[in-house]
């Protein structure tokens, strides 16, 4: 069952990486995202 949370386009899903909060309609979690980051990778967008 997906489950809402306060952020728009995050929710937890307990099929999906054990309920980690992740990106709506992905399987990225939040903690991936927030551990590249933290190790200085940027997202290169178009100009």
């Amino acid at each position: 069952m997906v489950q809402a949370t306060e952020h728009l386009y995050v929710v937890k899903d307990e099929r999906i990486l054990g309920g980690e909060p992740i990106i709506k309609g992905t399987r990225t979690s939040v903690r991936a995202i927030a551990e590249t980051w933290g190790r200085g990778y940027t997202v290169k967008t178009k100009n």
